[in-house]
């Protein structure tokens, strides 16, 4: 076992630990035995020092165990989780130092409290089974606080846009064609476009793009728009600008090798995104449009259709812009997929900015409250393609306020077709938490016409008895009163056995 590993110094002194103690010995007491210092003994159980061969014998016959039992990788039963979670990298995987967490914490975390930490981590570990999370969940999941944590705003890659614009002479008054972007793919960067490129793999349809690395080439789908392929194209551009090396060769994470994929992946679409919609015009134009007296779908599709931007292109934009430039702060972004032939609304990308909003994910396979705009905007945009009408989008507002709280959201909805994917349609939702300084800034708020709805999180938590549009019974509501009916019997049981004890 090599000392230079740092999980090799890890599991090394855990060991180490883990047998001092075995053995009731200070540090006084081994480093007496074993002749090397307080200061050195309590490095190694950190997991920063590995001694030499000599001081490695001596160290083991202090222990009284033989050296290859203190280098070999296997460690005792209660510390072996702590030995999993190590050898299976995934702590290097996570760039702690984002975070601002240095590995040295934690491992000194490790060493003070194995056994604990252990338990923790295989309690961990049998949740993620029972609830079949794989590690790209926790990828996902992290970078999500990432970007929360940042509130979803930064500077170094809005400056490399800057630079890369200035260099390559982009117009920032100008909408970017995509054309333009080819080139630059192209000419600068040596890149193949083929434009049906997957068209010989039916297997590969609902993939935007694939990018073969050895080759430099681009297969595009040949159902994507040009909006799909600027975006594309934007994309491979920050791949290249910010040179991310670590990537994902599909255009959405479907196998997730490491950590770094995922951060690259989202760094790559924050570029394209900042590329096509110029941050100081977008600014101005979302200040302009809070700025109306009513709520106008209409302007908010001007918006889109001067920047040539998808659906969550522009959202995404809001959730760079509005906490750093406007000061609204509490928001959230969620995506839904719906198959058009089933009853199934799954939320596929979900982003929430200080602190976490009323409208999540969950792996509970509730039936989300029907009164979201998100999904009656979805089942309108099915019932008209069944009734054969060409639908491209369709936009909606909504005041959500949720049952049970104070809590009232301006929510802004734009349903869709899921180009390339056939029979699946998508609605993206930015939401704004209503509160006495957003409604300075959005004039619309009080637009009579802006419809008002009471909305709750699931069905199966929901008290309304009279809701037309229940999916579910509210069997988890059910269930806590049940439970408080429990409590309650059982108190009032107890209280009346103490109040006969003391007669």
């Amino acid at each position: 076992m090599s000392g230079k590993n740092q999980n090799s110094r890890i599991l090394f002194g855990l060991k180490v630990r883990h047998l001092r103690q075995k053995k009731q010995l200070s540090f006084a007491e081994l480093s007496k035995e074993s002749g090397m210092s307080v200061s050195y003994l309590n490095e190694i159980e950190k997991g920063k020092k590995f001694p030499k061969q000599e001081k490695l014998k001596a160290l083991a016959a202090s222990l009284g165990v033989a050296p290859d039992y203190l280098t070999s990788p296997d460690l005792p039963g209660g510390l072996a989780p702590v030995g999993e979670l190590l050898k299976s990298n995934f702590l290097n995987e996570l760039p702690l130092e984002l975070f601002g967490i240095e590995l040295g914490k934690v491992v000194e975390i490790v060493a003070s409290a194995p056994k604990r930490v252990g338990a923790f981590i295989s309690t961990l570990v049998e949740l993620s089974r029972n609830y079949a999370l794989r590690e790209e969940n926790f990828y996902f999941g992290a970078l999500r606080s990432y970007l929360e944590m940042h509130y979803n705003y930064f500077p170094e890659i809005e400056e490399a846009v800057d630079r890369f614009k200035t260099q390559h002479q982009i117009n920032p008054n100008q909408a970017v064609e995509v054309d333009q972007l080819r080139s630059l793919l192209e000419h600068s960067y040596g890149y193949q476009v083929r434009e049906n490129g997957l068209e010989q793999y039916p297997d590969l349809q609902n993939l935007r793009a694939v990018f073969l690395p050895e080759t430099k080439q681009l297969l595009l789908n040949s159902e994507l728009n040009d909006r799909q392929k600027a975006f594309q194209f934007g994309k491979e551009l920050g791949f290249q600008s910010l040179e991310l090396e670590q990537r994902a060769v599909t255009s959405s994470l479907l196998q997730v090798a490491s950590f770094e994929e995922v951060l690259s992946h989202a760094k790559a679409t924050y570029f394209s995104a900042a590329l096509l919609i110029d941050r100081d015009r977008f600014v101005q134009d979302i200040r302009s449009f809070f700025d109306q007296p009513t709520w106008d779908a209409e302007s908010l599709m001007d918006i889109l259709e001067k920047y040539q931007a998808s659906p969550e292109m522009f959202f995404q934009r809001l959730t760079n812009v509005l906490p750093a430039f406007l000061g609204i702060q509490k928001i959230f972004f969620l995506r839904f997929a719906h198959g058009t032939q089933e009853e199934v609304f799954k939320i596929d990308k979900e982003l929430h900015l200080d602190g976490k909003h009323h409208p999540q994910s969950n792996g509970l396979y509730e039936h989300y409250c029907r009164r979201w705009l998100s999904l009656s905007l979805l089942k309108d945009l099915r019932q008209m393609q069944e009734q054969g009408k060409y639908v491209g989008t369709i936009v909606g507002a909504q005041r959500s306020k949720y049952i049970g709280s104070d809590d009232e959201y301006l929510v802004i909805t734009i349903a869709r077709p899921a180009y390339p994917t056939p029979d699946k349609n998508v609605s993206g939702t930015f939401g704004i938490k209503i509160t006495d300084s957003v409604r300075k800034v959005i004039r619309f708020l009080d637009d009579p016409a802006l419809q008002r709805r009471a909305v709750n999180k699931t069905c199966e938590r929901c008290a309304v008895q009279d809701c037309a549009e229940r999916s579910a019974p509210p069997r988890v509501l059910d269930n806590r009163q049940r439970k408080a009916r429990f409590d309650d019997a059982l108190t009032q049981l107890l209280d009346q056995q103490a109040i006969k004890e003391e007669a």
